[in-house]
């Protein structure tokens, strides 16, 4: 097996990983473990890109693209005001899965 098969392994693993959690913001509110999608964060990537596959959380399709309500694609400034910011949640979730 080549090193970038194993890579890609253990990163589909984490990212496997941490949607298992469900989505961080609807956890944070009490409403548990929400299915989710992988969001990539967009701190540090550029226009169009994004970052690795350990750089990501959990966000439901609400929290996401905004289905039914503020979504982080929809309106990022006032998704990191009410929700707290891309690289808190992240820690968040790697904290809690350390």
């Amino acid at each position: 097996m080549s090193k970038g098969s194993v890579d890609t392994l253990v990163a589909k693993r984490w990212v496997s990983k941490v949607v298992g959690q469900g989505c961080i913001v609807c956890r944070n509110l009490g409403y548990g473990a929400t299915p989710a999608v992988y969001h990539h964060i967009r701190i540090g990537a550029g226009a169009g890109q994004k970052n690795g596959p350990f750089l990501g959380i959990a966000l439901c399709p609400q929290h996401h693209v905004g289905e039914a309500g503020v979504g982080f694609h929809t309106e990022p400034r006032t998704f990191e005001r009410i929700y707290g910011s891309e690289l808190d949640l992240l820690n968040q979730t790697i904290g809690e899965l350390a």
